[in-house]
């Protein structure tokens, strides 16, 4: 699982490493929020209505769901299940809230913090990427101090300073995480 602040980086970093590595497998979450620019339903979230979300949420057809920024966000199951009877990796790009819900149930799940380098660097980050308004971006950078304060109850914390050093320490991460599982018969 990769977590971490909003802004810090996550899908970029998902994308290079489903570039850099054939088996992993990403699971696409489900979202209440409307695509951006260039997002397509069913690649980047599963877009839903409130009403759909709510009986995803009712039929407990979700691993892990979370509210965030009122908006909410989860994992279906259906996204992951089939993957892992395959024996494959998969990645869950998801918030702090949902990574902590999954390691609840999964003590077994390997969760990454990453981290931004500074809060100076992940305000500039936000403001860079055009989505939000100024006050948004300062509830955002709220929500993120709570989420840093979080990172202790992950595995790993990988500072994304530099996104090719960090796609190759979260590679490398999975490489080891996978061939543990191998090794256990899982």
């Amino acid at each position: 699982m990769l977590s971490g602040p909003g802004g810090v980086g996550k899908g970029t970093v998902v994308r290079l490493l489903l570039e850099r590595h054939d088996g992993l497998r990403l699971s696409v979450s489900a979202t209440t929020r409307p695509p951006r620019a260039g997002e397509l339903d069913g690649r980047d979230y599963h877009f839903l209505s409130d009403a759909e979300f709510d009986e995803l949420v009712i039929s407990g057809a979700l691993l892990e769901w979370a509210e965030f920024a009122g908006r909410r966000y989860g994992t279906p199951w259906s996204s992951v299940e089939q993957q892992l009877e395959d024996a494959r990796t998969v990645i869950l790009e998801i918030d702090v809230q949902g990574a902590l819900q999954v390691r609840r149930r999964f003590a077994e799940a390997v969760l990454v913090f990453l981290a931004p380098p500074s809060p100076d660097a992940l305000r500039e980050r936000l403001r860079t990427r055009g989505t939000d308004s100024e006050e948004r971006i300062t509830e955002r950078l709220a929500i993120a101090e709570w989420e840093q304060r979080q990172a202790e109850a992950f595995d790993h914390i990988v500072t994304n300073d530099d996104l090719d050093r960090a796609a190759e320490e979260i590679g490398r991460i999975l490489s080891a995480s996978s061939a543990a599982d191998a090794g256990a018969g899982r």
